[in-house]
């Protein structure tokens, strides 16, 4: 493999970016761009390839940790490149995406759900959707414990007022692998119920997932 600095000046990824756009880049030449350069032991293209193999065999799934281990790469640039795939996730693939959830398996290509059915702690996600049904976005909202999470209505209705949602959906994992609903859980679903109701924004389901499934609250009739 050549050197970047064997690479001609045109064929550059930056280069490349400022001549003929940003989507004219193959996923190697982009993660090239982002480190810039490499170390004295390993060029900037072989860092480049290697994140590439994790990203391909993890895709949307990579950990700071991961990215640690690539010979090369240190904190500063493990930061630099997660904060450029949680601004890709943020901002174009829910714009991209344009998923119209019609049931609850809908929501589950989304890239933050798949993501926290692995997490060992409780996460509580709330999904908004506008009045055709089409996900807006999807935060984070709490970080619970090994076996519950504790959420407020305001701090799930705030963003969706923000997004001038119509609707909201509402997720949170199980670390015990169990689906079955917990009495805190119903008892939450009641509440942002009753809360979006005086809001004027609907909530369509709360759903439970783990590595092996899912629970819809609504299915179940808890809702």
């Amino acid at each position: 493999m050549k050197k970047m600095k064997d690479v001609p000046e045109q064929d550059r990824p930056r280069e490349k970016i400022a001549k003929k756009g940003v989507a004219s880049l193959a996923d190697q030449e982009l993660i090239e761009s982002i480190l810039g350069r490499g170390t004295r032991g390993k060029d900037v293209r072989e860092i480049a390839k290697e994140i590439c193999g994790l990203l391909k065999e993890r895709p949307g799934k990579i950990r700071y940790d991961e990215l640690i281990s690539v010979m090369g790469i240190g904190p500063s640039k493990a930061a630099q490149l997660m904060a450029c795939f949680e601004l890709g996730r943020r901002y174009y693939a829910s714009a991209e995406g344009s998923i119209r959830v019609t049931k609850p398996q809908d929501i589950l290509t989304l890239s933050l759900i798949a993501e926290m059915r692995d997490k060992r702690q409780e996460h509580f996600i709330c999904i908004t959707l506008n009045g055709a049904g089409e996900v807006l976005d999807s935060r984070i909202i709490t970080v619970g414990l090994l076996n519950h999470s504790l959420v407020h209505p305001r701090e799930v209705f705030a963003d969706a007022i923000t997004d001038r949602a119509a609707s909201v959906i509402c997720v949170h994992n199980h670390p015990s692998g169990s689906l079955e609903p917990s009495p805190q859980d119903v008892a939450i679903t009641t509440q942002l119920k009753e809360a979006g109701l005086l809001l004027g924004i609907q909530l369509i389901d709360h759903i439970i997932v783990t590595k092996s499934g899912y629970l819809s609250m609504k299915e179940r009739g808890l809702l």
